[in-house]
Parts: C-alpha cells; sequence; structure tokens
C-alpha cells in the first residue's frame, strides 16, 4: 500500500505538470510536443519514485529533533544536492537511450550540465517536499500514539480505581452480612442457618460476574433479591419491601451491587433500631435516555445538625464508583424526603454495552 500511494502520487505529479505544459504551449501559439512533454515528465516522475524510498529512509533516520537542527538541516541539504545529481544522471541517462540524441543538446555532459543549472533549485525544492510532507506524516503518527497510549493509561486507571473501589465494597458487604448472622446465632439457630445458605447462594452470584463492572439491570435485582432474603431473615415482619421497577430499563447495564449497599444504609439507618421496623421502596425507570435508580426509607431520614453528612463506605463508594465509570453523565444525590425518611437517587446513560471493556484476572 505504501508504495502504491508513492507510485500515484509521481504519477499525479506528472499528470498535473504534463497539463500545465499544454495549456502553455496552447496559450502561446507554440506546436504541441505531445511526445516529448509526455517522456520527460513521465520519465523525471518516476526516477524521483525509486529514489522516493531512499529519502523517506534517510528521512526516519536523521529526524527534525531539537537541539539537532543545525546539524540535521546541514545532513539533509547535502543529501538533497546528491540525490538531484543521480536524479540527473538517471534522467539523462534513460533520455538518450529511448530518445537517442535531442537536437541542439550536444553531448551526455553537455545536457547533464544544463538540466543541473536549470533544475537545481527544482530538485532541491522537491526533496525538501518529500522530506517535509514524511516527517508531518511521522509527527502525526507519533501524536495518535501518544493519544492512544494516553487513552489506554486513563482506561487501566480508572480500571484499577473499580476494582479498588470493588474490593472496599465486597469484604464491607460480606463483614456485615456475617454480623448479622452472628447476631441471629444467639436466638434463632435455625434462621442462621438459612442465612449462611442464602449468603452462599448470593456470594456465588456475585463472584461468578466477578469481572464485570456492569451488568444488566434485571441481574442486579437478581442479586438483590438474595440479600433480601437474607435480611428478611433477620428481620422477617419488620421489613417491608416493594419494588417498581420499569421493565424497559432491565436490559440497562449499571454498576454491579449498586443496590446492595444503598438498601444495607437504609436497612441500617432507617429501620434497624425501629421496634415497628419499616419500609424500603426500590424505583429502576428508563426515561429520556437515562435510567433512574432510587432507594427509599421511611425511617428518621438524616441528622444534619450543622449541615455536615458524612457518607458511609456504601454510599461514598457508590458514588465514587458513578463518577469514575460515568464521568458528567451520572448523577448521585443523598437527601431526605418532606414527608420523613432518606431517599438515595442516582441517574446514570441508559446503554447495553460497557462502558469500559475489562478482561477477566487470572
Amino acid at each position: 500500500m505504501k508504495w502504491a500511494i508513492i507510485f500515484i502520487c509521481w504519477t499525479s505529479f506528472a499528470i498535473f505538470f504534463i497539463s500545465q505544459n499544454y495549456i502553455i504551449q496552447a496559450q502561446f501559439g507554440r506546436t504541441i510536443e505531445w511526445k516529448m512533454t509526455l517522456f520527460n515528465w513521465l520519465l523525471g516522475s518516476y526516477t524521483w519514485c525509486v529514489i522516493t524510498p531512499l529519502i523517506l529512509q534517510l528521512s526516519n533516520r536523521y529526524p527534525l529533533q531539537r537541539g539537532k537542527l543545525l546539524r540535521v538541516i546541514g545532513i539533509h541539504t547535502f543529501a538533497a544536492a546528491f540525490f538531484f545529481i543521480i536524479y540527473l544522471t538517471i534522467f539523462v541517462i534513460a533520455q538518450r537511450l529511448i530518445l537517442g540524441p535531442l537536437p541542439g543538446a550536444g553531448s551526455p555532459f553537455e545536457s547533464f550540465r544544463n538540466y543541473l543549472i536549470v533544475e537545481f533549485h527544482f530538485g532541491l525544492l522537491i526533496y525538501w517536499l518529500i522530506f517535509g510532507i514524511n516527517q508531518a506524516i511521522d509527527y502525526y503518527r507519533r501524536y495518535r500514539d501518544r493519544e492512544l497510549l494516553a487513552s489506554n493509561l486513563e482506561t487501566r486507571l480508572v480500571e484499577a480505581q473499580l476494582d479498588a473501589l470493588r474490593m472496599q465494597l465486597h469484604p464491607h458487604f460480606l463483614f456485615n452480612t456475617l454480623n448479622s448472622v452472628s447476631v441471629l446465632m444467639r436466638r434463632d439457630i435455625d434462621a442462621a442457618d438459612r442465612m449462611l445458605l442464602q449468603l452462599s447462594n448470593l456470594l456465588r452470584v456475585t463472584l461468578a460476574r466477578n469481572a464485570a463492572h456492569e451488568i444488566k439491570l434485571k441481574q442486579e435485582l437478581e442479586i438483590l433479591e438474595r440479600y433480601l432474603e437474607i435480611e428478611q431473615i433477620r428481620f422477617q415482619d419488620r421489613l417491608k419491601v416493594s419494588m417498581h421497577i420499569d421493565t424497559s430499563a432491565l436490559d440497562a447495564l449499571v454498576p454491579q451491587l449498586f443496590f446492595q449497599p444503598l438498601v444495607e444504609n437504609a436497612i441500617r439507618h432507617g429501620i434497624a433500631d425501629r421496634e415497628i421496623g419499616g419500609e424500603i421502596d426500590i424505583r429502576a425507570e428508563r426515561q429520556n435516555g437515562m435510567v433512574y435508580l432510587q432507594v427509599r426509607d421511611n425511617g428518621p431520614g438524616l441528622n444534619i445538625p450543622h449541615g455536615n453528612f458524612i457518607e458511609g463506605v456504601g454510599l461514598s463508594n457508590t458514588r465514587s464508583r458513578l463518577e469514575r465509570l460515568y464521568g458528567a453523565g451520572g448523577r448521585f444525590e443523598v437527601r431526605n424526603a418532606e414527608e420523613g425518611g432518606m431517599i438515595v437517587s442516582a441517574a446514570i446513560p441508559f446503554h447495553t454495552e460497557t462502558v469500559i471493556e475489562f478482561e477477566a484476572k487470572g
């Protein structure tokens, strides 16, 4: 492909100047020398075509570099004169062999000298044009390589940050659930045994998808239901859960273990300390290219006497994951409901293909 492009460029170069010569000859009423004009420009162009790979090789070996400009310019100035002499030698010999001695051209040496005087500067210009184009292409290629490298590094950084957040979330969830089992074992061993069984099933599901930072909403709800089964064993009738899920959003990708820490937070701060228990409402809705997710409880809400609220591991972890996955495209909010209780809501772009591609490790 590279050599084909070089050949096409030099053919186009020849056609351009052939057409220009024809126009000039016709404009001034001169006899149009079709054969001579066509031959000279094609021969000259294809001679440069043969020399071009050598110029490109020298250009790549001695590129323009800061601190070495004078040396590089000197090398290529000498090379330009050298390659032009090679070009002219090939051109004159080929012209003599194919067309024979031209009228008034004199000896081969005289033809060489005349062409050298007339076309020397044009030959230098062609060399520097080839050199400049090659340097521009090389600069653009290196620019794109740096851009790709920066993009890959940024993706790996986000991947590492998300992995760290997930590694923080899994033990947080596990330790809290085991603590619930420990508490339950003191009063109901059979219930604690059922809770451990549900925990085993839940861990099997989450760890099986450990490589994915995003899963479909319907899969995330399956994980949530397994977690709620565990909490239902613990709180029994004191915990009431309602779900309002838009079926058109079920195929949307959401962060894995998105709902669990939010529901856990609602249970801990909105229900666990209340004798009558409480209710948790879970919502998911697709609207205007976004997926809106919400967890709401009817507990005491946020206690913010001085306007400061310190988020725990679950909330801060979720906020950080949304920022790294969706940037400005995602939103996360924690607030008190007007009629009491706390609302944790998020909005992410609706998509069915993962934002960042990750490969399973190990």
